[in-house]
């Protein structure tokens, strides 16, 4: 005799809200969890940078399909959440990223084609993490948590926390996606950042699905929820209002920077794409659960907010407009233009000292190389 299987109830819908400053048809609110000074804030330049992300996206996209890159993980419908984090972002600051988070290295100032070199394979990295307090990505799900930890763990150590030294106190700022919450790295992750109190921010951008696994396959309560039991506090906002994150990721970054420890946010939003351009989304999710976030577009909302306060004018949109035109032909002009590495370099870039063995190797590897077809012949 066979069974039904028995699935737990979820208690998900005993659950707050997130909390929301700008709701979807741009209509400012206030919300004592989570206070903003909005003479604090640039609305214009958060608009900004979250059309420039999406642009850079838009091109990325189409230059795979060109067969230009190997592969791209879009970022369509979560710019709120990486622009609104980002900008909370002090300087000294320094972020972890998954390899979804282009909006977030766009406001740290890397060079968008960097990037690209990537998904190319022209680079396993292309940027230097300390000029830009950005890490490299990581493509090992969860794998940031502890790089993120480490670091934090240092800064403890250095004593650049809780000093009332706007230059000197800084915080980190990791990013995750849903599935990496059930990774056994990120719950290492949140149990020694909690045990040493250390300065480290951990953002979620939960945007439904991990791959093909939705979220309520991993979780009877929401992500945020997962913090008390680890002993730091979480809070949840709507990772489609850039406010909503920009006001708890800079609350979050005070407390630690501040040496008031860790924080999880759950930016709730939704991966409008598939995973990546090697996914198809329409194999396990419905259409009308993609229209209906659709509908709730981060970029419109804040436009329809900056054009009912006249924040901007028509000018502005119309320079940003050129702007975008000038990175989509950067972005195509620079991806074209990369120049595959070395044979040499994945060997003199694995150890600060080359040991003998990989030197043979090495030594083994380009006698190989060349002694293979040249350009234009077919092997």
């Amino acid at each position: 005799m066979t069974h039904a299987v028995q699935h737990p109830p979820s208690d998900r819908t005993l659950a707050e809200p997130p909390i929301q400053l700008l709701n979807p048809s741009g209509r400012l609110a206030t919300d004592t969890r989570l206070p903003l000074d909005m003479a604090t804030v640039d609305l214009p330049a958060l608009y900004r940078d979250m059309t420039l992300a999406r642009r850079l996206d838009t091109e990325a996209i189409a230059l795979q399909r060109q067969g230009e890159l190997g592969l791209w993980p879009s970022l369509r419908g979560q710019e709120a959440a990486q622009i609104g984090a980002a900008h909370a972002l002090r300087d000294q600051d320094m972020v972890f990223p998954t390899y979804r988070e282009h909006g977030v290295a766009w406001c740290r100032g890397l060079d968008p084609v960097s990037l690209l070199g990537l998904f190319r394979g022209t680079t396993l990295g292309g940027w230097d993490p300390y000029e830009h307090h950005f890490n490299l990505y990581t493509l090992l799900i969860g794998a940031q948590t502890l790089h993120a930890v480490g670091y934090a763990m240092g800064l403890y150590r250095d004593g650049s926390t809780g000093s009332d030294d706007p230059d000197r106190d800084t915080a980190v700022l990791a990013f995750l996606g849903d599935g990496a919450l059930s990774e056994g790295e990120t719950n290492e992750a949140f149990v020694w950042a909690a045990a040493q109190n250390l300065p480290v921010v951990f953002f979620c951008q939960n945007n439904q699905w991990a791959i093909s696994a939705p979220y309520s396959v991993q979780s009877r309560i929401p992500a945020s929820q997962r913090a008390a039991g680890y002993g730091f506090p979480g809070i949840r906002v709507d990772g489609n209002d850039v406010l909503a994150c920009l006001a708890a990721t800079r609350q979050a970054l005070h407390r630690a920077r501040s040496g008031g420890g860790p924080t999880l946010i759950e930016a709730v939003t939704y991966r409008v794409n598939a995973h990546t351009t090697a996914d198809d989304a329409t194999r396990y999710r419905a259409a009308e659960e993609t229209e209906d976030w659709t509908a709730q577009d981060p970029l419109e909302r804040l436009r329809a907010h900056l054009e009912s306060v006249d924040a901007v004018t028509d000018e502005y949109f119309t320079d940003l407009d050129l702007r975008e035109r000038d990175l989509a032909e950067q972005l195509r002009a620079g991806c074209r233009g990369l120049v595959d590495p070395d044979a040499s370099a994945p060997f003199e870039h694995t150890y600060a000292r080359m040991p003998d063995d990989l030197r043979q190797q090495l030594r083994e590897h380009l006698e190989f190389v060349s002694s293979g077809p040249q350009d234009g012949e077919l092997s």
